[in-house]
């Protein structure tokens, strides 16, 4: 049994962020119902690199149920709520206003099935402001600033995946289960609201403090930490970057102790401490490049190891895909191509079903069956 089992959600979702969400929501037990328009989720149209089906559907549709209808027709819209009527949570992620257009906005839902969690993700909220900006995940990177400290000295970069989106439905998803929580205490459901901007600009809050209140926003500054040094990637004579943190002044004395074999190094009035080495960032990285460039990456690692100084390689994609680290399980796309992605990571040391979810839907692929079950 899992945690969510007999939890029936539907969902009006497109793209990222809801499916995202109501992804989770089905690792964990819950019956998805995914409502699509007649040309259905933009994102099945994304690429073709999963097997010829898009990698964005196959990795956050797995185990839901297609049904395509059309809110505008009067059958298709009692259908949808003859299926409400029986739902636990309902998920809609289109542009703001549409469903309350189409007769099924989260106030009239709400009142009319009491025990119903609605959710609303949206890119900006409500604010009449920012209802023409559209919610696209690079556009909400750009905007919210997360762009502004990404990048490197000279040119700022977009975040390599989509960060915001996900975020967003991370967030849904946790707001889902304290809804769950509070209707098992009172009996009654709840209408949630996220935005991906709210999401991105809670993330921001560092460097809007340091902005607002300190000496301004942190620079771009690439592979390096903007408030601590050494943080950052090393070149070894072979080419190889390998990225150190030192987080403490024990872990810089024997950073300079055993791994650059140095017992003047720490001594040094300009790295004397955190702040010091950060002023003094260009000389100190200078100090240690002079080093590590003498050594291979597998001896600059063993050193670290020995030392107990944090460090990781700056790796490629293809090199995640042979990281120890990496655990992977086994989906079905839409077309029935099976592929294998990282595993999902919440993990239930003791569940006692870990059984997979069925195969990402092709589009409608379930309509006729749920249209005789809620006929």
């Amino acid at each position: 049994m899992k945690s969510l089992d007999g939890l029936l959600v539907v969902s009006v979702e497109q793209a990222l962020a809801a499916p995202f969400c109501t992804a989770r929501l089905a690792q964990a037990g819950a019956r998805i119902i995914k409502i699509e328009r007649a040309e259905g989720d933009f994102a099945r149209g994304y690429d073709a690199a999963a097997q010829g089906t898009s990698s964005y559907f196959a990795w956050t549709n797995q185990g839901k149920e297609s049904l395509t209808l059309n809110f505008r027709d009067t059958e298709d819209a009692a259908l949808l709520h003859r299926i409400l009527s029986r739902a636990d949570v309902f998920i809609q992620n289109l542009a703001p206003g549409a469903m309350a257009r189409a007769g099924f906005g989260s106030a009239e839902l709400r009142e009319k099935y009491p025990r119903m969690i609605t959710l609303d993700i949206t890119g900006y909220g409500e604010s009449e402001a920012a209802r023409h900006l559209k919610a696209y995940d690079f556009l909400i990177q750009a905007e919210s600033g997360l762009t502004s400290i990404s990048g490197g000295v000279n040119e700022m970069g977009r975040i390599g995946v989509s960060i915001c989106d996900i975020g967003a439905g991370m967030t849904a998803h946790a707001a889902v289960l304290e809804a769950l929580m509070l209707r098992e205490r009172t009996g009654r459901g709840s209408a949630l609201a996220i935005s991906l901007f709210d999401v991105a600009a809670d993330w921001m809050s560092v460097p809007l403090i340091h902005q607002e209140y300190g000496r301004g926003a942190p620079r771009r500054v690439g592979l390096r930490h903007p408030s601590m040094a050494p943080y950052g990637a090393f070149e070894t004579a072979d080419g190889a970057l390998t990225l150190i943190a030192i987080q403490n002044e024990r872990e810089w004395q024997r950073f300079c102790a055993q791994v650059l074999g140095s017992d003047s190094a720490w001594q040094d009035p300009r790295f004397a401490s955190n702040n010091d080495r950060v002023a003094n960032r260009d000389a100190l990285e200078e100090m240690i490049g002079a080093v590590t460039r003498t050594m291979t990456q597998e001896e600059f690692r063993a050193r670290l190891a020995e030392a107990g100084v944090a460090f990781g390689g700056v790796n490629s994609v293809e090199d995640l895909g042979r990281h120890p680290a990496l655990r992977r399980c086994t989906v079905v796309t839409e077309t029935g191509a099976a592929i294998d992605i990282p595993a999902p990571p919440i993990r239930w040391i003791e569940a006692p079903d870990a059984s997979a979810l069925k195969a990402a839907p092709a589009l409608g692929a379930h309509g006729p069956a749920l249209r005789a079950e809620f006929a």
